[in-house]
Formats: C-alpha cells, structure tokens, sequence
C-alpha cells in the first residue's frame, strides 16, 4: 500500500500568512497567460519535496491549477508530480473523486484541502472509516504549518 497525498495549492501552499519560520517567497504562477500572485513559505516546499522524493507518499496536486502543474513546480521547486485531474472545470466533484479512488485503489490517502476536505459529517465518516485517510483542512490565510507536516509525516511512517 502507497501513501497518497492530494495537495490543493490556494490556502494550503499558496497562503497570505505561512506560519513558517522565515519570511515567505513571493512569484508568479501564469494561467491561460495571466500572472497570479503566489506566496509560500520555501520550508513547507522543502518538506514537500522531500517526503515525495524519499517515497514517503507520493505527492499529486489536486487542484484548479493541475492544467498548470508546471508553473507550480517551477516556483516552488517542486518535481514533475502527477496531477489528480486535468481540467480545472467542477474541481469539487473531481477533488472528491480523487481521493476516493485512493481509497478505493487500497492505498492511504492524505488530502490536503482548505475548501473540499469535509469538516465533519457523513463525508468525512465515509472517507476515514477505514482508518487509512489522514484529512487536512489548513486555515486558508496561513496554509500548511510545520505541525500539519508532521501529522504526515508521522501518518507515512511504516
């Protein structure tokens, strides 16, 4: 069984805010030729990187910014990930069907999310109730912090 991590981007990478220990970075992300404003903490992407690299989980984006997954990695860094869908068109129906198709697929699933990820309720009950999802819903001023890191990082351990 692999570990999955679905990563959303707005309000879980790209935050006003990073709770991190060193000023944020500042760039562009282009979509369809328009330059959005991106902000993150380059620790959090660090860690990021570092988890999918070692195959700790392999990370995915699942976002409105998969057709532009490039942009992504160019900015923060990041390696070619694989995307969960690749259009941006009812991104919550496609971020839910991914995550469940983790599940479904036997693997454990971290989703990362501060809009789609359930806050309660029979979705949420649905999702974990086999006891191999770990579900993240960052505020989305400040995004992933160090402790939602090692929540994963602590979930991904054999």
């Amino acid at each position: 069984m692999a570990y999955v991590w679905l990563l959303d981007v707005d309000g879980v990478v790209n935050a006003r805010k990073p709770p991190w220990h060193a000023a944020p970075f500042h760039g562009r992300a282009y979509a369809d030729g328009v330059g959005w404003p991106m902000r993150w903490a380059p620790a959090l992407t660090t860690r990021i990187r570092r988890l999918h690299t070692s195959g700790a989980v392999e990370v995915r984006w699942c976002s409105t910014w998969c057709p532009w997954a490039d942009q992504l990695e160019r900015l923060f860094r990041l390696p070619p990930l694989a995307c969960a869908f690749t259009t941006a068109a009812d991104a919550p129906a496609a971020k839910l069907a991914a995550a469940r198709a983790v599940l479904a697929g036997g693997d454990h699933l971290v989703w990362t999310d501060d809009d789609e990820v359930p806050a309660g309720g029979p979705l949420l009950d649905e999702l974990t109730a086999a006891g191999r999802a770990l579900l993240i819903r960052p505020e989305a001023r400040r995004g992933l912090t160090p402790a939602h890191l090692d929540e994963i990082e602590a979930f991904a351990k054999p």
